[in-house]
């Protein structure tokens, strides 16, 4: 039966669309199940009714005309309650209902089992028997099995179909609106561009080489036509983006170098292999492997080589890449974004972005935080290829993209775009002010960075600090880990431009969610694995030469602060404690006058919350790292969209853990207590922050100014009156409904994104 379900399962992916996909259905489950039928009924939202849409055994006038409401029939207890329901004969049950058009008179047997996808009931899958028998469980649990993998597959032929169908109808398909997960945050409306691939590498026919010579100049020409693309599309981009951010492309020409894909596409061509079969065969081959690979950062390579793959293609087959049309308010979508698509959009013509695939941590994303670039990311069922010109909404907060928007959705949105504008004008007068309560209590603002874009834009909305420095991300963007000198220029860059301020550098932290394309790291689990200090404790080679480049960059400035990520045991603390002083010894040594920095740890999984104190008493501040603290307690990964919406920080468990952890650190004298995660840039997640106790909060530039304006609105005793009834209550939705009451109670309700239509509170 595995077999079967499998076939089926790959059968019905590759239908052209939602009919298609149903008829598909019928067929083979009525085959598979040797039964007489076999139909689907589908939930039609706008009529309320289940729809008979496909059917293999019933009379076929029926489908399509034949419905039922969500109480009537055995369809509709199957739909109501969420579960299968098998009967010896559907004729005596009390829910039975004649529907004389269907024919279905003259079967007894009844199998019905529910299509659920997202804890939504899409529909009902039944077959059905002349005999008056009950399917047995193997038959029961083959159907559950199969209606379980086939929602998926029928939502996004679903979704396809209604986008369709919007275009060409009208107000019925308004509003249709696709989760992801937010890659940047922010607001656009705008028109749908669809950046498609310029050829498709899975079309290409096998054939052997007449001319091998031939086929290898062919080759070349159009290798370098592609690396001549990306070295202007890197030009166009530099006037945008610092050295960093345009290392990206760098990594794009050197997997084109004769000793990586350009060498392994040459030799297969040598074989007598024409140049576009060997081009199709290594990189389908090389997309495989990294699709397969678990780790999050490695699989997003497999969209890199998938692109390079097409655009060489598309020289080869003499067509050059289609000559897109951008409009004045252009919404990039694609299937796969890449650095490379981001360059072809005059940036003043690009509102957002959105990505059928990839996360948070791809190239693209990164790049557009650092431009500023409304993102989503992973649009589950989003059907790209049939939305090229729509009118869309992106929704960078919460992760959503809406299609064909109503005059309504338009209209909420336009009014969250001017609001943004009229206080981000409004906020710009508060750059040189402090963040001060109104009964006097000052509260230190730091920023996160990771590019040296950051830097200007903190500065210029008053940032205090650094609170969290992310040195992974020059090493992510290279192909080679960087050389001593290197990283002493860059991370002097970090520390002059914020002198005589703070600057905190986290040591390299990677692994879970971020990896190195030349150190890989294969890991059945890898967020609980190999990752953050547990890396650089093993190879000491690589904490001594990033804490000597740190130290040097901080001679005669004396501002640096340098943090332990993901510690969980006081061994760990006191081993890294070590290193770092052997490389103040051997730097002294060797004539640099320097000392040791303030040191300090992140806490972030629960085993670290319950040693706040051991810990206190070796280093010199803690800070919370509440994205991956609230995703460990909460078992959610907040890049996967299927569970996005369960990764609450305002979660009752999670806010006495930051409690817990503010109250245990101030027990130790001259011990600072800050936050480095995104809840300290929300201002309901600051004020109760404030109130907790802690010294310092730190986040994205963005958010800055907002979160000052909510502590400048407010007294430290308001503050600490709203934590007191939040400590009372045991329920993150509600807890997240008083935030957002009692922020327009006072008068700071334009600080957090509005409630939009049928939300009844804002969670993110």
């Amino acid at each position: 039966m595995l077999d079967v379900l499998r076939k089926i399962v790959q059968e019905v992916s590759t239908a052209p669309d939602l009919q298609a996909v149903l008829d598909l259905i019928v067929r083979r489950i009525q085959r598979a199940m040797r039964t007489q039928v076999c139909s689907v009924y589908l939930f039609d939202a706008s009529q309320q009714r289940y729809v008979l849409m496909a059917s293999k055994g019933l009379n076929k006038e029926a489908i399509g005309n034949v419905s039922l409401s969500p109480s009537e029939g055995i369809v509709g207890l199957v739909g109501e309650r969420a579960e299968p329901i098998n009967l010896e004969d559907a004729s005596t049950h009390p829910s039975f209902i004649y529907l004389k058009a269907t024919g279905e008179e003259r079967f007894h047997a009844f199998l019905g089992v529910p299509i659920i996808h997202h804890r939504d009931v899409l529909g009902v899958l039944v077959v059905q028997q002349k005999e008056v028998r009950r399917f047995d469980e193997s038959e029961e649990a083959f159907l559950v099995t199969l209606s379980a993998q086939l929602a998926g597959v029928i939502a996004h032929a679903e979704a396809t179909g209604s986008v369709i169908r919007g275009a060409q109808a009208g107000s019925e398909e308004r509003d249709r609106r696709f989760i992801g997960v937010s890659g940047a945050p922010g607001v656009a409306i705008g028109r749908v561009v669809v950046v498609a691939p310029a050829a498709d590498l899975n079309a290409v026919p096998d054939r052997d080489a007449q001319d091998i010579d031939e086929e290898l100049d062919k080759f070349h020409q159009a290798l370098s036509a592609v690396q001549r693309d990306i070295k202007v599309v890197g030009r166009s981009l530099s006037k945008h983006l610092r050295s960093e951010e345009q290392a990206l492309f760098d990594v794009y020409l050197r997997m084109l170098d004769d000793n990586a894909l350009a060498g392994e596409i040459s030799s297969r061509i040598r074989q007598g292999v024409w140049a576009q079969a060997a081009l199709r065969d290594v990189i389908l081959d090389h997309v495989r492997q990294f699709s397969a690979m678990e780790d999050p950062y490695l699989r997003e390579r497999a969209s890199d080589i998938r692109d390079l793959g097409r655009r060489i293609l598309a020289y080869l087959q003499e067509a050059s890449p289609t000559s897109l049309q951008f409009h004045e308010n252009t919404i990039l979508v694609a299937d796969e974004l890449s650095p490379a698509m981001l360059g072809e959009v005059p940036t003043d013509k690009l509102m957002g972005l959105v990505s059928v695939h990839g996360s948070g941590n791809s190239h693209a994303a990164i790049l557009a935080r650092s431009m500023g670039i409304p993102t989503v990311m992973g649009v589950v069922d989003l059907p790209y290829t049939k939305i090229d010109g729509c009118q869309a909404i992106l929704d960078g907060y919460a992760g959503r993209f809406y299609l064909n928007p109503s005059e309504e959705l338009g209209d909420a949105y336009q009014e969250i775009l001017r609001g943004e504008q009229e206080v981000a004008a409004e906020l710009a007068t508060l750059k040189d002010l402090p963040a001060t309560t109104t009964d006097g209590y000052r509260m230190p603002l730091w920023v996160n960075t990771g590019l040296v874009a950051d830097v200007v834009r903190s500065l210029e909305r008053g940032a205090e600090g650094i609170g969290l420095y992310r040195t992974e991300i020059p090493f992510m963007i290279r192909d080679f880990f960087p050389s001593e000198q290197e990283q002493m220029q860059t991370y002097r860059r970090q520390l002059e431009a914020f002198h005589p301020r703070p600057v905190t550098m986290r040591t390299l932290d990677i692994g879970g969610d971020k990896a190195l394309p030349y150190f890989p790291i294969e890991e059945e689990n890898p967020f609980l694995g190999w990752r953050g200090i547990r890396i650089t404790l093993d190879h000491p080679e690589i904490f001594l030469v990033q804490v000597r480049a740190m130290l040097r960059a901080a001679e005669g400035l004396n501002n640096l602060r340098i943090m332990l990520p993901m510690v969980t045991s006081v061994r760990e603390v006191e081993e890294a404690l070590h290193q770092i002083d052997r490389a103040v010894v051997e730097l002294r040594d060797e004539g640099h006058v320097v000392d040791r920095p303030p040191v300090g740890v992140m806490v972030e999984v629960p085993a670290a919350v319950y040693q706040v104190r051991r810990f206190a008493r070796r280093v010199d501040f803690i800070s919370v790292g509440s994205n991956d603290l609230t995703q460990y307690l909460l078992a959610v990964d907040r890049n996967n969209p299927r569970v996005a919406d369960l990764y609450v920080p305002y979660h009752p468990a999670v806010l006495r853990a930051l409690d817990y952890i503010a109250r245990e650190a101030r027990k130790e004298k001259n011990v600072q207590v800050s936050i480095c995660g995104e809840l300290a840039a929300e201002p309901a997640g600051a004020l109760l922050l404030m109130a907790m106790g802690y010294d310092v909060l730190s986040m994205n530039a963005t958010n800055l100014p907002r979160i000052k304006s909510a502590i400048r609105g407010v007294s430290l005793k308001q503050a600490q009156a709203l934590y007191d009834r939040v400590k009372q209550m045991d329920d993150a939705d509600k807890i997240c409904q008083l935030l957002q009451d009692e922020l327009k109670r006072l008068g700071l309700a334009q600080l957090s994104r509005p409630q939009m239509p049928g939300e009844t509170f804002n969670r993110h």
